[in-house]
């Protein structure tokens, strides 16, 4: 599902002009992305929360030579499934 399937789903659904939707889901995931940049927590009930692991650095191979490579800490974005989309995936 893509952006815009998700902006014609929710503007069928509730007669709000497809411009306006996708300005707020627009404005939804930049609000998101921001929290993220600045190492916030989100979390949606009965969705799920967003956060960030630090990733310690580690060392690697590269699979087509075999030399190894030395990989550098990093952030990496996590999401842990609310209570409600455990219920309904599981």
């Amino acid at each position: 599902m893509t952006k815009r399937d998700i902006v014609l789903k929710i503007s069928g659904s509730t007669g709000i002009k497809q411009i306006l939707v996708k300005k707020v889901v627009q404005k939804t995931f930049d609000t998101i992305f921001d929290a993220l940049k600045d190492k916030q927590r989100i979390e949606i009930r009965n969705f799920g929360i967003f956060y960030l692991k630090k990733r310690k650095k580690r060392i690697g191979r590269n699979p087509k030579t075999g030399q190894v490579v030395p990989i550098p800490e990093r952030n990496t974005v996590l999401f842990k499934p609310g209570l409600e989309m455990k219920k309904a995936i599981i």
